[in-house]
């Protein structure tokens, strides 16, 4: 992921032998290009997505469906402009933070054993706390998974 005309096309078309159409002109990639890189015989798909710019998070340009696919991907490579890798960098990793991704941050440590009956009992640990919802919505979520019964 990256901002427009920063490598990515090249960088695809290099380690996997795919084509991805590269050009010297920004958003030259308009889709979701595919390829596939074999590392010690284990293959891996590589995924050139379209330039994301500020804003994406909110709307702006196709942001919220390049993210959305960078959301379901198990590595993700930031791209960055040789002459001004900080500051985008920083960019990139607020635009990704702003729809929810935790980027270089561990899994929170969540149990949730079902049971049989009882509901669905919350506990938070001493010194945490719930963010960005409340414990109806863990109960509404849980419900959508057909979870009825269990300690969370």
């Amino acid at each position: 992921i990256g901002f427009p005309s920063v490598g990515k096309s090249t960088l695809l078309n290099k380690l996997t032998g795919t084509f991805s159409e590269t050009a010297a002109y920004e958003f030259t990639t308009l889709t979701c290009v595919p390829g596939v890189y074999t590392y010690k015989g284990a293959k891996v798909q590589v995924l050139d997505l379209p330039g994301i710019i500020e804003g994406a998070k909110d709307g702006k340009g196709r942001g919220k469906q390049v993210i959305s696919v960078a959301m379901t991907c198990s590595l993700i490579l930031i791209c960055l402009d040789v002459t001004k890798p900080l500051t985008q960098k920083r960019k990139i990793e607020h635009e990704l933070e702003g729809f929810g991704m935790r980027l270089n941050k561990k899994k929170p440590n969540i149990v949730i054993t079902k049971a049989d009956k009882g509901g669905i009992n919350i506990t938070v640990a001493p010194g945490y706390r719930l963010i960005g919802m409340d414990e109806e919505t863990v109960v509404t979520i849980c419900k959508e998974f057909r979870i009825t019964n269990a300690s969370i």
